[in-house]
C-alpha cells in the first residue's frame, strides 16, 4: 500500500490547485489537465499561459 503523500501530483491547468493521482488515471496520466468535471468545464474561459 503507498501512502497518498507517495502519490505524484499535478496543477490543474485552469485553477492551479495540485490534484493527486488516482488509480482511474493509471493509463491516462500523462493526458490529464483538470481537477475535476468543473474545471474541464471553464477550461475555455481560463486564460491560456501556453501560447506555443
Amino acid at each position: 500500500m503507498r501512502r497518498k503523500a507517495d502519490l505524484p501530483t499535478k496543477d490543474c491547468a485552469v485553477c492551479g490547485r495540485p490534484f493527486v493521482w488516482r488509480r482511474k488515471w493509471a493509463k491516462v496520466w500523462a493526458e490529464v489537465r483538470y481537477c475535476s468535471d468543473a474545471c474541464r468545464a471553464r477550461r475555455s474561459n481560463a486564460p491560456r499561459t501556453n501560447l506555443a
